[in-house]
């Protein structure tokens, strides 16, 4: 077998030992769809700088022995240290407490329902139409629907909090969560992503979003995964005229870590913010692949994402805005700036502008440097120890992003994160 190739036999067993349920027909389907591609390869363009090799020996691993049945060493812990005014929803390996939330939907709102997706009498709509979002669906055991009913507005966050538990053999899990808002709806959501540590996990997450005419979302992802795991997410959002999605991440853990966020403007006056933060050292590797499709116009899309690695960390940044020939008028920035603290690290970025309309304001910007010695000098010269000035000028320059981040409820934690992976950085051997 290649890097990439999965055990497609193991994996059919499994899929099919999942007790049927509403998800029954869309997993075969998506096994399917899988079986034609398989993971994708270094050989394809928008995974040159990524492997999942790893991936696959994890989930041949798992496929070929527990597959599931290993018993959890201990669990993650759950987000009551966050701080954060939410409303919970707990996903632990995969799989969703019902009890619980039908407990949180009775305190909610009304217009305002969360379901599982296996209770559904019918499923909206999943995407399943490339290989890690088909390998995500066929291995689903279950799902979140989110509706927020037309004029609707939430005013707490409702927070999902992904927990995977640590076990002592190799494991597989998948996280699928779909957000419909009626015309006029407003709700918040904050996503944090958390793991036991253990020795080896893959994990898929897959978040759609289906923004209804001039309604608002704003999405906060906080990924603090065990620094052994490898993760792929995929965050996808429709937003129709009059839209407005605000769009955080913060990515702090992971051995290996892919995200893509892939947002598609499709009514005019469309709005999309796109802001997040990547630190990484050790041997870490995180991909960041961001798309704006512009559909039609007047829209608005903004991607401004900042980055510091540090020991001989690897991150990825690729940036796109695509402006298809109806959508004169769109507006579209892209941003995104690196910092390296030390000599082996590596940060490549690739921001992409696709123009195919007249009357556009486009523009993009992308760096990647080292902090200024001279301004490092000068803190020490004022009684700073080298590390401290290192982390006060650190700290600043991840700061232009992070006070743009959504959810202000967040932000303290958000703040304490950040710190913590900072100090590890610069205080260890990272840096």
């Amino acid at each position: 077998m290649t890097a990439e190739i999965l055990d497609q036999v193991s994996l059919r067993s499994v899929v099919t030992g999942i007790p049927q349920d509403a998800l029954s027909g869309l997993r075969r389907h998506a096994l399917d769809s899988f079986a034609k591609h398989g993971f994708p390869s270094t050989r394809e363009e928008d995974w040159h700088y990524t492997s999942l090799g790893i991936a696959a020996e994890i989930s041949n691993d798992w496929l070929q022995g527990s597959a599931g049945e290993d018993v959890p060493e201990h669990a993650a812990s759950a987000p009551t240290d966050t701080g954060i005014d939410a409303d919970w929803i707990v996903v632990t390996d995969g799989g969703i407490d019902r009890q619980a939330l039908s407990l949180l939907n009775e305190r909610l709102s009304d217009g305002v329902s969360i379901l599982p997706l296996s209770a559904l009498s019918s499923l909206p709509d999943l995407y399943i139409d490339d290989s890690i979002a088909s390998f995500n669906a066929a291995l689903l055991r279950d799902g979140i629907l989110v509706r927020v009913a037309p004029g609707v507005s939430i005013e707490r966050p409702i927070g999902f909090a992904i927990l995977d538990q640590a076990h002592s053999s190799p494991a597989v899990s998948q996280v699928r969560i779909v957000i419909e808002t009626g015309q006029g709806a407003a709700a918040s959501f904050v996503y944090v992503d958390r793991s036991g540590g253990g020795p080896k996990r893959f994990s898929t997450s897959v978040v759609e979003l289906l923004l209804g005419p001039d309604s608002a979302i704003d999405f906060l992802r906080l990924q603090e995964r065990a620094e052994s795991h490898v993760h792929t997410s995929q965050f996808r959002a429709s937003l129709d005229a009059g839209a407005v999605l605000q769009h955080g991440a913060i990515d702090v853990g992971g051995r290996l870590v892919r995200n893509d966020v892939h947002v598609k403007l499709a009514g005019p006056r469309a709005r999309a913010s796109l802001c997040g933060a990547y630190f990484a050292d050790g041997q870490q590797h995180v991909d960041n692949h961001l798309f704006a499709d512009h559909l039609v116009g007047p829209a608005e899309s903004r991607q401004d994402y900042r980055g510091i690695a540090a020991g001989r960390a690897r991150c990825i940044f690729n940036g796109k805005a695509v402006v298809r020939p109806h959508a004169g008028g769109t507006d579209a920035v892209q941003s995104n700036h690196n910092l390296l603290l030390s000599e082996n690290a590596e940060i490549d970025t690739k921001p992409e502008l696709e123009i195919y309309a007249d009357d556009v304001k486009c523009a993009h910007g992308a760096t990647v440097g080292q902090l200024d010695e001279k301004s490092v000098f000068y803190l020490r010269s004022r009684g700073l120890g080298r590390d401290e000035a290192i982390l006060l000028l650190t700290r600043a320059f991840a700061a232009n992003v992070l006070g743009t981040l959504p959810i202000p409820a967040a932000r303290q934690y958000v703040d304490r994160l950040v710190e913590r992976k900072l100090d590890s950085m610069i205080g260890g051997s990272g840096a």
